[in-house]
């Protein structure tokens, strides 16, 4: 336990920087000034919002359902920080060491589409509801290619266990020979995490804030902290099947800048094409591209 907390307050605190590090880069994309008042060169920015949302007033919608809404928010941060429990720091740095621990991140990052169920549904919204059914479909339909594509990484290097996966990789990278797979998980979990072009859920022009239009305060930052704590995560994950390079990496902040310089460059899809995207193009591909590893790896081991 005590080895769990001592990972995850390097893992909350990696979080806050990376919503300040994301105001950064936004900020020198867009040529303006981001945050920079508070503390040298802005580094306390992420305290004082923090603070802020803290002090805030919690409002409650009258017709919500009160404890659904409060739990939700919760309950998608806490999976955020389960999710981290498999992640190897190094061969021997990790809080849960398991056989199955890419099976286990698919396990807990399907459980989380239930926080964000709770939260449009218990809002008693039209704006929240219309998110919630958004996200469920876009969150299956993207799981299910990160799921193909785990399985190529997984058949490649024969083992469900990301040490071995990471120790696979001493002498060649996983990227060489899964280029494409690469590409195609990029745009996965950008589709996973509501990043742009894919964050329909949360699509202003359209449905003001989707799912969290009637969260404020701590509750509001429980979810935002959550979505953040993701996209490390998956940005990590990356580093590990990819590169060869456990815990946050070089590779790993690469991968993070990309997922903010392309927030910032590119517009927000309609959501026939997300879903065309999804199912008639990266699903079919990542298919065809495991069977081909597959059966080339089989013809090997006849040979």
């Amino acid at each position: 336990m005590i080895k769990g907390i001592e990972l995850l307050i390097p893992i909350i605190i990696s979080i806050a920087l990376l919503t300040l590090g994301e105001r950064k880069v936004l900020g020198s994309i867009q040529r303006r000034v981001g945050p920079n008042i508070i503390g040298y060169w802005g580094l306390l920015q992420p305290i004082t919002d923090g603070v802020k949302l803290i002090l805030k007033e919690a409002i409650m919608p009258n017709k919500s359902n009160y404890w659904y809404f409060l739990i939700a928010p919760l309950a998608t941060f806490a999976i955020s920080l389960l999710l981290w429990a498999v992640i190897p720091f190094n061969n021997d740095i990790i809080i849960y060491d398991t056989n199955y621990s890419v099976l286990y991140i698919l396990a807990v990052s399907s459980i989380s589409i239930y926080g964000i169920l709770y939260g449009g549904w218990s809002s008693n919204s039209k704006y929240a509801f219309l998110g919630t059914m958004r996200a469920i479909s876009q969150l299956i339909s993207y799981e299910v290619s990160i799921g193909i594509i785990l399985i190529s990484v997984i058949t490649l290097n024969s083992s469900f266990n990301l040490i071995e996966i990471l120790n696979s990789q001493i002498y060649i990278w996983n990227i060489v020979a899964l280029w494409p797979i690469f590409m195609m998980f990029i745009i996965s979990i950008l589709a996973e995490t509501n990043r742009t072009p894919f964050d329909l859920l949360e699509a202003e022009s359209e449905l003001v804030a989707g799912f969290l239009v009637e969260y404020s305060s701590i509750i509001f930052a429980a979810f935002y902290l959550g979505e953040y704590g993701i996209i490390l995560l998956m940005s990590t994950l990356t580093s590990i099947l990819f590169f060869g390079l456990p815990g946050v990496s070089i590779f790993t902040l690469l991968i993070v800048i990309t997922i903010i310089w392309i927030r910032a460059t590119l517009p927000r899809l309609r959501y026939d094409q997300l879903m065309n995207l999804g199912w008639t193009k990266i699903l079919p591909l990542s298919i065809s591209y495991f069977i081909s590893i597959f059966s080339i790896i089989f013809i090997c081991q006849l040979s």
